[in-house]
């Protein structure tokens, strides 16, 4: 070989050599560039810090991770380590590697109907939550993700235009689902994935943290791929009170969890938000002097929602002057059209009295002191036994609220408008049987939710109120108003098990026999003010259905009134307060009437 065509092999390789390092060092850079990019894009949803390499790597290595709480989908929450979320297929993404969890692993089960809940209305189909799953070796082909660093709620705002949804579905719970997870603290940030828009009430939402939520329809504008390194998915449901009638017709839950001390505590919170001082309830109840509480009285008013648009009240005016005469106050009306909410607020936290017609609005009377009026109006042909959420809310244990109702039951006082849209009660777009119907009912039949003509026509109706029926109903609602005292903790403790259960038979003759029952009080008991206390004890027979049941006074008795001799029954004994303060059995001892025995304590049957 020639020293040419050596020198000549050599320059090739070296150039190969460096235009293969001016490649990788391209590459390299283009990599770089493009992770900042990713960085930027991060830093522009947080001022938290993200190391982008570290998060990357850790979610191509470790892939996503998911621990549940909850058995069913309709009360589960579950925890999320890198859930990613797709702008371009609209989807969550479950990334799976070698060090991947799912708890629970339910398989296609996760798809019967699905994992959770994103709203806390149960089990509405439109508010199914559920991913994707892929390898995470395909993030290699995927768009670069952008990395959230705060720690999110993920959630769907059921309706955010009608001011009682946005307080019983999104607020309340969201509020309490925060405090059920410490992470989820004032530096969280919500993400709204319903695909509204923000909402006449978007202000409220603002309210519960710091960070600005994020919208669905905002999280494209960050990437086509988004990676929550730390989220929670769903709602808490325990706050809720009410259900709309999509499977039976609205009313009360079967089953409330929340009282009126939960209630007021979040508003209390979001009124420290919105910068709004009351006096104490505690130094208003009891302990003040005989001037303070008249000069208190002096100052009490009563306030009305005053409604623009629709479901008017139509002598709003001789309405007002008939309040004020009849109780001596001062009448304010408030406005959610022509007022901010903070000063509507502000208005109602210090008043003794609301009165409004049935709408949304009434979801504020959970700001009102405790010891006020909730007086909802009702148009022509509405039940209001059949659309309760607000005196379900003013009736809470620990609300502390007096609820009166008024009906108008004269059709001449009513106007209707039958020609607007159907969502504001127009029926014009009906048969002229089927309006001919409607016109000529007087009551609106149950029905379930949402688009029931009947209901939206009677219920858009605007309202001449009759006067003196109106006073006489308030008159009468008043007498049954109790007097609010001191609130007092023991009013709302539970007593605990009575201890020391002892059961003691004896046979007298072959056909009679005694049973007798002791026990000391509950342990709680002795720290606790209650004027009466009893007893309530079952008697079973042992292989029978029915049990005999005894409310006692005293803390032993002996029983003798169908006791049989050599027969085995089962007793429980607890103690009561009240019927609505009742403490756990002590229970079910088996015991046979030869003889002696003890009466072990637990919890339940």
């Amino acid at each position: 070989m020639s020293l040419g065509a050596l020198i000549n092999g050599l320059l090739v390789s070296v150039i190969a050599a460096m235009l293969w390092k001016y490649s990788k060092l391209s590459e390299h850079a283009a990599s770089l560039e493009e992770e900042l990019h990713m960085t930027q894009q991060s830093k522009e949803l947080s001022q938290a810090r993200i190391d982008y390499h570290i998060a990357l790597q850790s979610l191509q290595e470790h892939g996503t991770r998911m621990v549940c709480t909850g058995k069913m989908h309709t009360d589960r929450i579950c925890r999320f380590d890198y859930l990613c979320y797709s702008s371009e297929a609209e989807e969550f993404v479950f990334f799976h590697s070698n060090s991947s969890v799912m708890l629970p692993n339910l398989g296609s089960r996760r798809f019967q109907p699905a994992l959770l809940d994103l709203s806390s209305v149960e089990d509405h189909n439109t508010q199914y939550f559920n991913f994707l799953e892929l390898p995470a070796a395909a993030l290699k082909f995927m768009p670069k993700p952008v990395f959230v660093p705060d720690v999110t709620l993920i959630l769907n705002r059921f309706n955010p235009d009608n001011l009682m949804h946005v307080f019983h579905d999104d607020l309340l719970p969201a509020f309490f689902t925060m405090k059920q997870y410490s992470d989820l603290d004032d530096e969280a940030r919500l993400v709204f994935m319903e695909g509204w828009g923000e909402g006449p009430h978007f202000d409220l939402y603002q309210l519960l943290s710091s960070k600005q939520p994020l919208l669905k329809e905002q999280l494209r504008n960050f990437g086509k791929l988004m990676c929550f390194t730390k989220s929670y998915v769903g709602l808490s449901k325990m706050t809720t009170w009410y259900q709309y009638g999509f499977v039976q017709p609205q009313g009360p839950k079967a089953n409330i969890l929340v009282s009126g001390n939960e209630i007021r505590h979040f508003a209390k919170a979001l009124m420290e938000k919105m910068n709004i001082t009351r006096q104490d309830e505690a130094e208003k109840d009891g302990g003040s002097s005989e001037q303070e509480r008249e000069r208190d009285k002096k100052d009490e008013y009563i306030a009305v929602f005053s409604r623009s648009t629709t479901r008017l009240i139509l002598n709003e005016a001789e309405l007002i002057m008939a309040l004020a005469q009849e109780f001596q106050m001062r009448v304010v009306t408030v406005s959610l059209e022509e007022q901010s909410f903070p000063s509507i607020i502000q208005v109602i936290s210090a008043a003794s009295m609301l009165v409004s017609m049935h709408g949304a609005q009434l979801i504020t009377s959970m700001f009102l002191p405790r010891g006020a009026t909730v007086v909802e109006l009702f148009p022509f042909a509405v039940t209001p036994e059949q659309y309760t959420p607000y005196k379900t809310l003013a009736t809470l244990p620990g609300m502390d609220l007096h609820y009166i109702f008024w009906r108008n039951s004269k059709e001449e006082n009513t106007v209707t408008h039958p020609d607007r849209p159907w969502e504001q009660g127009g029926i014009a777009h009906l048969e002229k049987d089927e309006q001919q119907r409607i016109l000529a009912s007087a009551d609106v039949p149950r029905h379930l939710c949402c688009r029931n003509p009947e209901w939206l026509f009677r219920i858009y109706q605007d309202t001449l109120v009759d006067i003196p029926s109106f006073l006489e109903v308030l008159k009468d609602g008043m007498k049954s108003k109790p007097s609010l005292k001191k609130t007092k903790t023991a009013s709302t403790v539970h007593p605990g098990r009575v201890r020391e259960a002892h059961c003691q038979t004896s046979v007298q003759t072959p056909n009679e026999a005694k049973l007798t029952v002791s026990w000391q009080i509950p342990w709680n008991l002795k720290y606790l003010k209650v004027r009466e206390v009893k007893y309530e004890v079952w008697i079973q027979e042992q292989g029978e259905n029915t049990y005999m049941p005894y409310i006692l006074p005293q803390q032993n008795y002996t029983f003798s009134e169908n006791i049989k001799p050599f027969t085995t029954y089962l007793v429980w004994v607890r103690c009561i307060f009240n019927k609505n303060l009742l403490g756990p059995f002590a229970d079910n001892k088996r015991m046979n009437t030869q003889g002696s025995g003890l009466c072990h304590a637990v919890e339940h049957l």
